[in-house]
């Protein structure tokens, strides 16, 4: 005996298919048992099938690496190496479908969009180019 490696506890038993995770088999990387649980204990209905929390864990990964490729987009945009809830933010408002899905919700320390109303800036005025007197209040459009 070498002592390498552990013994079978029954000889009758496979050892050749390590367990794996309900996630692992589904593919995933949220945690399908954790959300079978949530599911069970919510009391959203008398029976919950297996497929179930496959199914809404595979839509909450997308939603979330939806997210955070809009979000590492938006802080590339801002030279960060870091995503914020700044980032997060932008990346929600500024997508349509996750902008409509996400309406009611507050992201702390998120902020506004940059947004500046149309009737807040300055008018642009047309400069006249003459060769004549250059302080003439009609060429730049000022009043007196």
């Amino acid at each position: 005996m070498s002592g390498r490696g552990k013994k079978q506890a029954v000889a009758g038993t496979s050892g050749s298919t390590p367990k794996r995770s309900k996630s692992a088999r589904a593919g995933l990387q949220f945690p399908v048992g954790r959300v079978f649980r949530h599911l069970r204990r919510g009391k959203y209905a008398d029976r919950i099938g297996s497929g179930a929390a496959i199914y809404l864990a595979a839509v909450l990964e997308y939603l979330v690496a939806e997210i955070l490729e809009l979000a590492g987009n938006a802080a590339r945009e801002n030279k960060k190496t870091r995503i914020l809830p700044r980032h997060i933010q932008l990346a929600v408002k500024n997508d349509d479908e996750l902008n409509k899905l996400l309406a009611g919700v507050t992201i702390p320390e998120g902020g506004v969009l940059p947004n500046i109303l149309a009737q807040l800036l300055p008018k642009k005025t047309l400069v006249k180019k003459t060769g004549g007197d250059a302080s003439s209040s009609q060429e730049y459009g000022g009043s007196q």
